[in-house]
């Protein structure tokens, strides 16, 4: 198989670009099938896809962001607006939101483990997908990825967690690179 030079230098140069300067326009239809085609296409012992996308987009992202913002005042009646606010934009101004959710089970031949790592595959890959569409994307996790009551709210299931939460829009600037590890610190040669 020939070298492909764009797709290695996608690979080198491939950044996250934050929530906070992403923007209209979003995937339109046929888009979003292609983003959600490509994100699902990882490796899945088993075949079992053990793993669901929640869509958050148009109004639902604001609404999601009120009951975040609900759960917040409950528990901390005394919360400021600020950090009220802050909950209220958590899936704004990206205009597409996917949450990715694990749904591991036991398997007799396939680890838990195994089914979260295809999870965060198709959230990588929701990523890849982003950009070979013409968009830029963050992969997040936040407080409510883990709060069981705010991932039932956001659409987890008894079992479920989510993965992360994938931004995608329209990139409103150009994102710096960040330092990267060198290779000599993080790799290794077997040595038996």
């Amino acid at each position: 198989m020939p070298e492909n030079a764009a797709l290695k230098s996608y690979f080198m140069t491939r950044r996250s670009v934050g929530l906070a300067f992403l923007q209209e326009p979003g995937p339109n239809a046929a888009q979003l099938e292609d983003l959600l085609t490509i994100a699902t296409r990882v490796p899945d012992h088993g075949k079992l896809a053990p793993w669901r996308l929640v869509l958050f987009e148009g109004e639902g992202r604001v609404r999601a962001g009120e009951k975040l913002a609900e759960i917040i005042r409950i528990r901390d009646p005394v919360v400021d607006e600020a950090r009220l606010e802050l909950e209220r934009r958590q899936f704004l101004p990206a205009p597409l939101t996917v949450g990715v959710i694990s749904t591991a089970r036991e398997h007799p031949k396939i680890p838990e483990f195994e089914q979260l790592i295809s999870a965060g595959n198709v959230a990588f890959n929701l990523v890849h997908a982003a950009y070979a569409l013409g968009f830029a994307a963050q992969w997040v996790t936040r407080w409510f990825a883990y709060d069981a009551q705010a991932a039932a709210m956001l659409g987890a299931g008894p079992g479920e967690r989510f993965v992360g939460f994938v931004h995608i829009g329209t990139p409103t600037t150009v994102i710096e690179d960040r330092p990267r590890p060198l290779l000599v610190d993080v790799v290794t040669r077997w040595q038996g």
